[in-house]
């Protein structure tokens, strides 16, 4: 059974200190978009981070993003960001629904997401994803390799906005710092604008290296309860 969200008024609280936060560390609130990590979440808490003023919703699973936009009557109330792990057998079943795509990382990948431009009639927009902080256990392409991907997109009719990355799995700080000055130096390398870096553990460090998007999941529902 899917988790029910906080109350409205609490996860509007935890937007509101998190606009304050940007606004504090880049002078303006609204420098960076906020997508509300929603996965295991009912679909009502779409809604709740539409209300509080979120920019977009994100999901981790192609089932759990089908059954909600079926649930929601076909539309959801913000922009949908996919920002889980892609399958190339997945893509066509969420094309229709998702905004912007944070994890491009392989040929497969592109091609999949090129074939859906006809059938859509747009260019689907991505990120592509890097692993900077070269874990072998992390998605996304090394870093040497991003000129390739990114040419490799854009022949093939892909609307690249930019790069995203996570931080370590340890979190250490200075690694995290590292990793995400990697990323903004690969973007303004490239001429990308936008930057999808930082969650509830690393989001300050990701503001202050340049993130123009962050994916925040804890900071504004609080914890997952655990599975058994």
């Amino acid at each position: 059974m899917a988790t029910q969200p906080p109350a409205a008024d609490v996860v509007a609280r935890r937007v509101e200190d998190l606009r304050r936060l940007i606004g504090e560390l880049r002078g303006d609130s609204r420098a960076v978009r906020i997508v509300a990590v929603t996965k295991t979440f009912d679909v009502s808490a779409w809604a709740t981070a539409r209300d509080a003023g979120c920019d977009a919703v994100g999901e981790n699973y192609a089932q759990e993003l089908v059954d909600k936009i079926e649930r929601s009557g076909g539309a959801a109330p913000l922009p949908v960001h996919f920002i889980g792990h892609l399958q190339s057998n997945k893509i066509k079943a969420l094309a229709p629904h998702v905004a912007l795509w944070h994890t491009v990382d392989r040929v497969s990948v592109v091609s999949t997401l090129a074939k859906q431009a006809d059938r859509l009639g747009s260019a689907p927009r991505v990120l592509l994803q890097v692993n900077s902080t070269g874990e072998e256990q992390k998605s996304g392409c090394l870093p040497g390799d991003v000129g390739q991907l990114l040419a490799l997109a854009r022949g093939e009719g892909l609307f690249v906005e930019g790069l995203m990355t996570m931080g370590p799995s340890d979190a250490d700080p200075v690694a995290t710092r590292a990793a995400f000055a990697l990323t903004a130096r690969l973007a303004a390398d490239n001429g990308l604008a936008e930057l999808s870096m930082g969650m509830t553990h690393d989001v300050r460090i990701a503001i202050e290296e340049g993130s123009t998007i962050v994916r925040v999941g804890t900071g504004i529902f609080g914890e997952r309860p655990r599975s058994d």
